[in-house]
């Protein structure tokens, strides 16, 4: 199950050896010479090394004499007290030890002189009760201590394996039993909340802990280990599905930080509480991210997101990719095969990147996640692009009918297909944070696709009824009454009663707002760019290769439309429709 054996590592008399036992003031913090890589000398599954291979020379020559790595390559603030800063000591650990063709910095002096001294600091910020900081100096951070138990288990096991710098092999030891005595702790109320507010950061100290404890066993904390691995399932994870971050839903930190975690923690113990939240997760991808009937990528149904606004997944995603470890569930859980590349599609992918003639573009700062590096451990198991195919055809959406709401902490989360349309809402008398926008959030069609996405933390690109001022609806909690029948309706208002909002989903879509005073109807729409968009007082006509969608109004009003210049994708772009009307406002979508 663990893959450090993959491949081997330096031993013997070579330069790890010589500085095995040397303190980090022996040696001057000299940059190794720059590296230019040669595309063609990478293994496909290695190519995420590339970009990396060029950081290590400069990200050397910033790091001070303490081994504080300056710069800014990293997390903020780029301060020596931070110690998330310090979580690239497995960027130089990996290529100080790792034998390859193409790795120079294998056995480097100098590389191994910036690690030792890396590490140093990194120990050296711990506090006595074994957390460590992150934006002051006395702060006892969940996120910098959970994500440093992954990161120093994962260098302290090349290390090992290298046997390379053996006095901090035992100083990294000791520090990760305190660090995993205080995280595991139950009582430890700032790991563990009831539910947990950042779900991902406890999942990354677990993950950690899982290897730290397979080189170093203890029967106590291996204990502690699988109680809070049954913890984790029980207040990490909403009934309706998603894992909280700040007791709501966020798809970034979701999919592409919690998910990888749990991956991670389960390669290395196989605990099934893993699978089972995979499996739930899974299920809610199934209706909040949407898939472009022409093959391109996914939508995410985002006004919901407590934290973060990622937006369009495309298709096939190379390294450097944060979801990357998530396929490692593909066996276990075959649904999970939809939302992750196909081997024949990457494969062909990385193809192309082998034989490109142009320079291997360098990283910019901060984005050089330590992260994707550590998701090569475990090898690959991205699905068939048959099997892929099949896990899509499952998508709950690829059925016609179906009503699906889901409700947590005063959040409601309403999906409505019919044949016609697939359309998302999120309602409820609270907000999990106040990024979050209410209402309608998505509209697909099974041909078209990708109609309508409102965007979260954005009064101007969200779907909503708004005020002079630029106040929208959408910007506070609208509890909702679900009235059924069909076509399906559902009614919804905000707590003054200013709008209310009242839908019906069947062959068309009807949305009839009253509000206190004269407002503007505001829908961000999804243009592609081969779509014809005409615009007239009545309405709006959007052309999508056969299919025409028209959204009328049935009277002569003043529309404008206007581009979300900060908001694109590929081949797309978001266009603003606004509407002013007098108050009352009737908007039906149909199909031709």
């Amino acid at each position: 199950m663990n893959a450090f054996s993959r491949r081997s590592l330096i031993t013997g008399a070579t330069a790890v050896g010589l500085l095995a036992a040397l303190p980090a003031s022996a040696h001057a913090l000299s940059a190794p010479p720059a590296v230019t890589p040669d595309r063609r000398s990478f293994a496909p599954d290695e190519q995420r090394f590339a970009q990396y291979l060029m950081l290590v020379s400069p990200m050397v020559a910033d790091m001070n004499a303490s081994g504080f790595f300056g710069g800014g390559w990293w997390r903020s603030p780029n301060a020596p007290y931070n110690a998330r800063v310090q979580e690239h000591v497995y960027t130089l650990a990996w290529f100080a030890t790792q034998a390859r063709p193409w790795n120079p910095y294998r056995g480097d002096a100098n590389v191994l002189a910036a690690l030792d001294a890396g590490l140093a600091h990194y120990l050296g910020l711990q506090h006595a009760d074994g957390s460590w900081p992150e934006y002051s100096a006395d702060q006892h951070s969940l996120a910098a201590t959970g994500f440093g138990m992954g990161y120093l288990s994962k260098t302290n096991a090349l290390l090992k394996r290298a046997g390379a710098l053996r006095s901090r092999q035992a100083q990294i030891s000791a520090a990760l039993r305190r660090a995993m005595t205080w995280f595991l702790d139950p009582s430890n109320g700032t790991v563990w909340q009831s539910p947990l507010t950042w779900a991902n950061q406890t999942a990354s100290g677990l993950a950690g802990a899982a290897l730290a404890l397979r080189h170093d066993p203890d029967a106590v904390l291996r204990q502690w280990l699988t109680e809070a691995f049954r913890r984790l399932a029980t207040v990490g994870q909403s009934p309706a599905g998603y894992f909280y971050e700040e007791s709501g839903a966020d798809t970034n930190y979701n999919f592409e930080v919690m998910l990888p975690e749990l991956a991670d923690a389960w390669r290395q113990t196989g605990d099934p509480n893993l699978v089972a939240m995979t499996r739930r997760y899974t299920d809610w991808l199934g209706y909040n991210l949407l898939r472009e009937p022409d093959g391109s990528g996914w939508f995410a149904n985002i006004a919901p997101n407590s934290r973060t606004s990622s937006k369009f997944y495309a298709d096939v995603r190379p390294d450097p990719e944060r979801t990357a470890l998530n396929a490692q569930f593909v066996p276990e859980v075959p649904g999970l095969a939809a939302f992750v590349s196909g081997r024949e599609d990457l494969a062909a992918v990385r193809a192309a990147w082998a034989a490109s003639a142009a320079p291997v573009p360098a990283l910019v700062k901060p984005d050089t996640s330590p992260r994707i590096l550590t998701h090569a451990i475990y090898g690959e198991r991205y699905p068939s692009r048959a099997e892929r195919t099949a896990a899509i055809a499952r998508l709950p959406y690829r059925r016609a009918h179906f009503t699906e709401r889901r409700s947590d902490q005063g959040q409601d989360f309403l999906f409505v297909r019919r044949p016609r349309w697939y359309v998302g809402g999120y309602f409820g008398t609270r907000r999990a944070t106040s990024l979050a926008r209410t209402g309608l959030t998505f509209l697909w069609h099974p041909v078209a696709g990708t109609l309508v996405q409102s965007m979260n933390n954005n009064d101007h690109a969200c779907w909503a009824t708004v005020f002079p001022g630029q106040v929208p609806d959408s910007r506070g909690p609208q509890e909702a009454e679900f009235l059924g029948g069909e076509p399906y309706r559902f009614r919804y208002r905000t707590p003054s009663g200013s709008v209310v909002t009242e839908v019906a989903v069947g062959d068309r879509i009807v949305r009839s707002v009253r509000a206190g005073s004269a407002a503007t109807e505001q829908i961000p729409l999804v243009v592609r760019d081969s779509d014809t968009v005409a615009l007239d007082l009545r309405g709006l006509t959007l052309t999508r290769g056969r299919t025409v969608i028209r959204f009328d109004w049935a009277r002569e009003l003043e529309p404008r439309l206007r581009p979300a210049t900060t908001i694109t994708y590929p081949g797309r772009r978001m266009q603003i429709l606004t509407v002013p009307h007098d108050g009352t406002f009737t908007l039906t979508v149909t199909v031709r």
